[in-house]
């Protein structure tokens, strides 16, 4: 078994064992990402950057 696949591995575990904090980190990723894009546009597309974090966390959910 190769590097990646021992990292593969733990990850798969990680996620299993604890998946409403994986789903918690990323939501706040999705919500950091849509800030630094929202202020990076100057808030000229918050409703489409808005509306693109909303479907990230509800296919995050799934």
């Amino acid at each position: 078994m190769g590097f990646l696949d021992d990292a593969k591995g733990k990850l798969e575990d990680l996620v299993g064992n604890n998946p409403d904090k994986v789903e918690e980190l990323s939501d706040q990723g999705i919500e950091k990402a849509s800030d630094l894009a929202d202020n990076a546009t100057g808030g000229k597309f918050s409703d489409h950057i808005d509306s693109a974090g909303q479907k990230a966390d509800e296919a995050i959910g799934q």
